[in-house]
């Protein structure tokens, strides 16, 4: 095989894909250090590539049945990443509340230790359609936050703050159904 079929080919895999998001994060991180239009518009154009991949690694995987449990864990993990490595930053900038953040991340955290548990016990652990919600009304909050200053006279800051509270809402919705779900795991 001929190595630009090589590497063709490894970037048709949905796990480098999800790989690949994970790679965005301290990228985004180090131009998020040094704010200003420039680093900050960059920051969000790698954010919305790595973003996208979240699409297309499930996409391929499905296509090309080569649905994994590796990639069933590693997708949400590299999607919290991701977005919690954003918002942390954001914070870090005081463009964005502090408490929302940390309800963002603790659902988070709390939903990881209940797919951690679902997995012990064989139970399926991929995103429901309302986690798929809420992780695209974090996105669709994040972007616009990343990039911050007016483009062209539009307030786009608060544009992401219209879907970051949307994204709250759609954070502890998820949340709740999850444990609501699976909550005969919990008492086992």
């Amino acid at each position: 095989m001929r190595p630009q079929d090589r590497i063709k080919s490894w970037l048709g895999e949905p796990n480098t894909l999800t790989l690949f998001r994970v790679l965005a994060v301290p990228l985004v991180i180090m131009l998020l250090m040094v704010p200003n239009r420039f680093t900050c518009f960059l920051a969000a154009v790698i954010f919305s590539i790595a973003a996208i991949t979240d699409y297309f690694d499930g996409l391929l995987a499905r296509q090309r049945n080569m649905v994994s449990n590796l990639g069933k864990v590693m997708d949400p993990v590299a999607d919290k990443l991701l977005v919690s490595s954003a918002f942390i930053m954001l914070t870090s900038l005081g463009w964005v509340p502090a408490w929302v953040v940390c309800v963002i991340i603790g659902r988070e955290l709390a939903v990881s230790g209940l797919r951690s548990l679902m997995a012990q016990n064989q139970e399926d652990v991929s995103a429901s359609n309302l986690g798929k919600l809420k992780t695209g009304f974090q996105i669709a909050a994040a972007i616009p936050l990343l990039i911050h200053y007016p483009v062209i006279g539009i307030n786009i800051h608060a544009i992401g703050m219209f879907f970051l509270w949307g994204a709250l809402i759609f954070t502890l919705w998820s949340g709740i159904d999850y444990f609501v779900r699976y909550r005969r795991l919990l008492r086992g």
